[in-house]
């Protein structure tokens, strides 16, 4: 059974937990959409639910500000609220959705897709820096990481259930198991009584880690002019990309040798 948590000191607040929603929803819609018009409305309407999170969710600016303040154990937790939301399609979904091809050209498509997509956010963010009056910077900054990364834990989940290596146990386990996945970038490995995500557990503080250096690069998003626009889309397209081949990678192995649960690893 999993055990989600974060530092104690950086909890979110309940009410917090708007912003995890509103990031799991954006990462479902923006990945899905299929034409680039659905896309940059998905993305404006993303920058307009930003630049007014105070009025949406109360406080929902100033937990973002905190979040940057206080660290990326905030992002952490935000993650794990977040990842249980995202909509996941299953292999039968996935069939449906792109008729006639085999499972690596799925795979392709859902590279291709989340990397686009990934793009997406970071050109949105980038072009803010354009505007007379900028927005909040952390909360920014926050807000593009989430839905990155709710973009990248979704289509590791989905190349798991290309490959018909789904994760098991409820939602919630699933979940915790594609978010371990992701910070290892590789295929879930399968351990008895499922994966652990405590507040110090290694895989809670490297997850941490990797949220910082993905914040850092958020930051470029927010360039001078249009070049931050240019930036944001370029790194979160290669770096989407990038994880999506190595997860990829390793359930292609898996699938060759049989080997599904890797428990050597």
């Amino acid at each position: 059974m999993a055990d989600l948590g974060s530092e104690p000191s950086e909890s979110p607040p309940a009410d917090e937990d708007a912003i995890a929603k509103r990031a799991a929803d954006l990462a479902t819609e923006v990945t899905e959409a299929e034409r680039p018009p659905d896309r940059r409305a998905l993305m404006a309407r993303f920058a307009a639910a930003a630049r007014s999170g105070a009025r949406v969710t109360g406080r929902g600016m100033r937990a973002a500000r905190r979040g940057m303040t206080v660290g990326p154990g905030w992002l952490a937790a935000q993650v794990v609220a977040m990842a249980p939301r995202l909509r996941v399609r299953d292999q039968a979904a996935l069939r449906a959705q792109f008729p006639g091809l085999d499972t690596e050209d799925i795979a392709d498509a859902l590279i291709e897709g989340a990397a686009r997509a990934s793009a997406a956010v970071g050109g949105a963010i980038g072009a803010w820096a354009a505007l007379p009056v900028l927005p909040a910077f952390p909360a920014e900054v926050a807000t593009e990481t989430l839905a990155l990364v709710g973009i990248e834990i979704k289509l590791v989940a989905e190349l798991h259930e290309a490959y018909d290596m789904p994760a098991m146990g409820n939602v919630r386990d699933r979940m915790t198991a594609y978010v371990g996945a992701w910070v290892h970038r590789r295929g879930v490995v399968m351990a008895p009584g499922g994966l652990i995500l405590a507040a110090r557990s290694p895989l809670a503080r490297r997850l941490r880690r990797r949220l910082a250096a993905r914040a850092a690069k958020s930051a470029f998003s927010l360039g001078p002019l249009l070049t931050g626009a240019a930036a944001g889309a370029m790194l979160n397209r290669r770096e989407t990309r990038r994880l999506g081949q190595d997860v990829r990678a390793d359930l292609r192995r898996r699938a060759q040798t049989g080997n599904y649960a890797d428990p050597g690893r």
